[in-house]
């Protein structure tokens, strides 16, 4: 049977360990279980997906889980924007909330094994791809080239700066940045994110390679464009789709589109996928 640990559907009950400043509105929350067996079962959750975050007398909000399985700390990246992430913006180190899940699909990583991997974020767009990246990373021999490009409006905009220093320095891996607007201290490159894919020594394969895609729709839309105009297939462009999974579990209806709920069918989609659906881009 079971153990109450495993079951996905209730609220467990996790403290607040510490927050990490990212850029404005947004915060890193790390955290843990009370019960050291929610922790281990939870910590199967697979790269790209989700739970739902309770604020005690507020409500409840779907989140990404950015941290990997590899990695031994659990954490939620969250811009504030309503009620409940404003409430958990309040919060200090100590405080206790619930989390229930993981839900959704997750990015199949041992399915692209032998692969090239090329991850394509903007702005906040890196939070669900941070999963995946480390995970890849952690699993370095599984996987062919690895590419990140990265861009945000401003310098200051950038996410996970620590993480981005780290793969810029890294070996095996490709790190590339890019800012819409450069200040006085920037030294690298601008311009929209498409625009490295044509940046002098880049060499972005298409042939055995998977394109992961994040970020802001009219990013998405134009890095879609690119990367068909490259010559990637729609199959072979990933990425997840952003609604309000109110339950999580393909019960409430609030994701639904066509016949697809995100919540259960995603948040992980192939472009292909997404075409059916019928989402504009």
């Amino acid at each position: 049977m079971p153990s109450p640990a495993d079951n996905i559907y209730l609220p467990k009950l996790a403290v607040l360990d510490r927050v990490v400043d990212e850029i404005t509105d947004v915060r890193t929350f790390f955290w843990h279980f009370e019960d050291a067996a929610e922790q281990a079962a939870f910590r199967r959750f697979m790269p790209g997906q989700f739970a739902q975050v309770s604020l005690f007398g507020v409500g409840e909000f779907p989140a990404s889980l950015p941290p990997s399985p590899t990695e031994e700390e659990t954490f939620f990246t969250i811009r504030t924007v309503g009620s409940c992430s404003a409430a958990l913006h309040a919060l200090q180190p100590g405080a206790r909330f619930g989390v229930r899940g993981p839900y959704g699909n997750g990015f199949p990583m041992d399915a692209y094994a032998g692969r090239n991997l090329v991850f394509v974020a903007g702005g906040i767009g890196l939070i669900p791809l941070r999963s995946c990246i480390i995970y890849a990373l952690a699993h370095r021999e599984k996987f062919g080239r690895i590419q990140i490009f990265y861009g945000s409006k401003t310098p200051q905009e950038l996410m996970y700066r620590p993480d981005l220093k780290e793969w810029e320095k890294a070996g095996g891996i490709e790190c590339h940045l890019t800012v819409d607007r450069g200040d006085d201290g920037w030294t690298g490159h601008t311009g929209v994110v498409g625009s490295l894919f044509q940046k002098e020594g880049v060499n972005l394969p298409v042939e055995n390679t998977t394109a992961f895609v994040c970020g802001p729709p009219i990013m998405f839309r134009f890095v879609i464009m690119d990367l068909k105009k490259l010559g990637f297939e729609d199959r072979n462009i990933v990425s997840t789709l952003e609604r309000y999974m109110k339950c999580g579990v393909g019960k409430c209806g609030h994701c639904c589109i066509g016949v697809s709920y995100v919540c259960v069918d995603g948040p992980v989609f192939t472009f292909e996928q997404i075409r059916k659906l019928g989402e504009e881009i």
